[in-house]
């Protein structure tokens, strides 16, 4: 297949360019670089350290032979990406081309429009430049389980049968997003919903859950082809950054009561979903929903889980409860839906005290380039970014003292 990544340089999007191009796809990667701009505005880098876009490519190409080719430029920009889509001629689009971050989009209006004007606008802009150039592509959008929110009730795979009034119908199940970040990935799903209904195109939504890890087989070939690491409150997803914490001494953040639950799976798991919904294209006229997570866990559980696979290592961590700078459920009902992509023979790979303890030791192995004060959350969905750090309410184990877990 012909493939084309948008947002090529990132976590995910990368790691994805390898892993298709292993498989003998033709891939293509576009990328502006904002993510890299953004954490250079926030004040955060990468745990590990990442090589520019071309000297990847080259090291790529130099390991294995193999050529990704690279659009540098951004999918708001119409003339652009009409472009490279006319020319390239993907059979399949994998969309990660957008800014993933529920408290960057709430740290203040310009950052909460920018996070709508790049999402929602660069989708706008694939959408009709496949219409119009490739009517025939598959595009693979990356959602979120964030969409969803926390309702009392199941969660089906993007749509459920209703009966009101004497009569039933299937519908689109109702988002309930826990921030604007969240709304962006929403207003997606209707667009291309929408797209899909006039213009006869096909497209995949895959609600995926929280994402861990960097190994791959293909990032473990060069150190140069290893990806990000986030671990920032902007960025850092919640296994990562207790991880780091953990090492750095930092007692592990919950949030109030610390009971939200969500879906998490491992990012070799993330790479195979996305081969195997781009192997399996839907129909034309259709938009399918795959909810991509492999096993739930509540975000103190998830602490736990680190702390005690930190102890193996020789590591003691304390686990704090600080006051929740989001608004949110903080104990609720959570069982979603996950049957598609294990019919289509999703193999995972579960969460285990091994491979906590090498995620560990790959933080140690980067220890020197932990940015202590970009953990501690600071952004607050009522007030935005402030200076103050988020105080602790309650502290679960002795642990760094309270000085130290401010910086």
């Amino acid at each position: 297949m012909r493939i084309l990544i948008l947002g090529g340089d990132g976590y995910l999007g990368w790691a994805s360019a390898l892993y298709f191009s292993q498989r003998d796809h033709t891939v293509a990667v576009v990328d502006n670089f904002t993510r890299r701009l953004m954490h250079l505005e926030r004040g955060t880098d990468s745990l590990t350290p990442i090589q520019t876009l071309p000297v990847r490519l080259a090291a790529w190409q130099e390991v294995t032979g193999r050529v990704i080719e690279p659009f540098v430029g951004d999918i708001q920009d119409w003339y652009f990406i009409s472009h490279v889509i006319r020319d390239f001629q993907p059979d399949t689009i994998v969309h990660y081309g957008e800014i993933p971050s529920a408290p960057y989009s709430m740290i203040d209006v310009h950052h909460a429009v920018r996070v709508h004007e790049n999402n929602v606008n660069g989708t706008l802009n694939v959408l009709w430049a496949i219409h119009q150039f490739a009517p025939d592509a598959h595009l693979v959008k990356l959602g979120t389980m964030g969409e969803y929110g926390t309702p009392n009730i199941d969660i089906p795979e993007g749509y459920f049968e209703i009966e009101y009034n004497g009569r039933r119908d299937v519908l689109p199940f109702p988002k309930q997003a826990g921030s604007f970040y969240h709304l962006t990935k929403v207003h997606d799903s209707h667009n291309i919903m929408f797209a899909c209904k006039i213009w006869g195109l096909r497209a995949t939504d895959l609600n995926q859950g929280v994402v861990y890890g960097i190994e791959t087989d293909e990032a473990n070939l060069d150190d140069r082809l290893i990806t990000r690491f986030d671990y920032d409150e902007s960025f850092g997803t919640a296994l990562n950054r207790f991880c780091v914490q953990a090492v750095a001494g930092i007692p592990l953040t919950l949030f109030g009561k610390g009971q939200q639950t969500r879906g998490y799976l491992n990012i070799r798991d993330t790479l195979r979903c996305v081969e195997l919904t781009a192997l399996h294209p839907p129909a034309p006229g259709k938009m399918r929903v795959f909810n991509q997570w492999v096993e739930s866990f509540s975000v103190s559980e998830l602490a736990y889980i680190v702390q005690q696979a930190a102890q193996q290592v020789g590591i003691d961590v304390a686990i704090a409860h600080y006051e929740n700078p989001r608004v949110e459920a903080e104990e609720h009902y959570y069982n979603p839906a996950h049957k598609e992509l294990f019919d289509l023979g999703l193999q995972p790979h579960y969460l285990s005290d091994s491979l906590i303890e090498s995620v560990i030791r790959r933080v140690v192995q980067y220890r020197d380039r932990i940015i202590h004060d970009s953990i501690i959350p600071r952004i607050t969905w009522q007030h935005g970014a402030t200076d103050e750090y988020m105080p602790i309410t309650a502290l679960e184990k002795t642990g760094a003292p309270a000085e130290e877990m401010q910086g």
